[in-house]
């Protein structure tokens, strides 16, 4: 069976030759990039901040050691997020934008799978505490003129290569938020005030479950936080993050 399906997948290859998932060039195989695409992403690994997933430029940019002599950022060492971990695949810088902005906004709903897949890779730590996956939600006004959720698209694709259920509509968002880019702490904790609420009758799926928030980009993480404030006050143990991409903290990068 396997080599039946090896010569399938060389079957497949020339008639149809692996295209990147990115700039559509030839690429070595089906779902991935090409070497310049590839050569382009910046994967998050050590040394990162314990809690939040941001990277460090070296081991000296840690502000603190955990218990079990984890390093932490400065601003987690300041104001710990309410959620235990969050990881994320790549830095959100010119290479993953050039996968990330055609699934956000250009229909290219495909790579919901290759990223799934990768992602699952990155957070294995957090996946395997999981007991379920609950994408970070769009209001419906957006989603009507987008047509999709990418957060519920990388989920469902995560649940189907972990085995972990997901659940769609766990959340909602319940009202419009402006643009978060502006504002700072403060103000987007403001304008996230009230923004999302767990669906009437779902508590009880709730209760004393590890649940892992996923979403396509984490920025300041005052959406996951707000996200977060609202599953823990439903009774969830614990929340954990896993997005696609993440951007860097600007004052690491001052520092370095």
């Amino acid at each position: 069976m396997a080599r039946l399906q090896g010569l399938g997948r060389l079957a497949l290859d020339a008639l149809l030759p692996p295209r990147c998932v990115a700039c559509g060039e030839v690429a070595l195989t089906h779902g991935t990039a090409c070497g310049s695409c590839f050569a382009s992403l910046t994967p998050l690994v050590e040394p990162l901040c314990r809690r939040c997933g941001a990277p460090f430029l070296h081991d000296g940019q840690a502000a603190a050691l955990d218990e079990q002599g984890g390093s932490w950022c400065l601003r987690c060492t300041e104001a710990p997020p309410i959620y235990e971990r969050a990881r994320a695949l790549y830095l959100y810088d010119e290479g993953s934008k050039r996968l990330l902005l055609p699934f956000k906004h250009g229909d290219r709903t495909e790579l919901a799978a290759p990223l799934a897949r990768q992602m699952a890779r990155a957070g294995r730590d957090l996946l395997a505490r999981a007991e379920c996956l609950v994408p970070v939600p769009l209001h419906r006004s957006r989603l009507l003129h987008r047509r999709y959720n990418q957060a519920a698209l990388l989920a469902g694709q995560l649940s189907r290569v972990s085995g972990i259920p997901w659940a769609a509509n766990l959340l909602r968002r319940t009202r419009r938020t402006p643009s978060l880019g502006p504002l700072g702490a403060a103000g987007r904790a403001e304008a996230l005030r009230g923004a999302f609420a767990v669906m009437p009758g779902a508590h009880h799926r709730l209760r004393q479950r590890h649940i892992l928030l996923v979403d396509d980009v984490l920025t300041s993480g005052a959406t996951v936080s707000a996200c977060t404030a609202v599953l823990l006050e439903a009774g969830v143990r614990s929340v954990d993050v896993l997005a696609v991409a993440r951007v860097a903290d600007p004052r690491q990068a001052a520092d370095a």
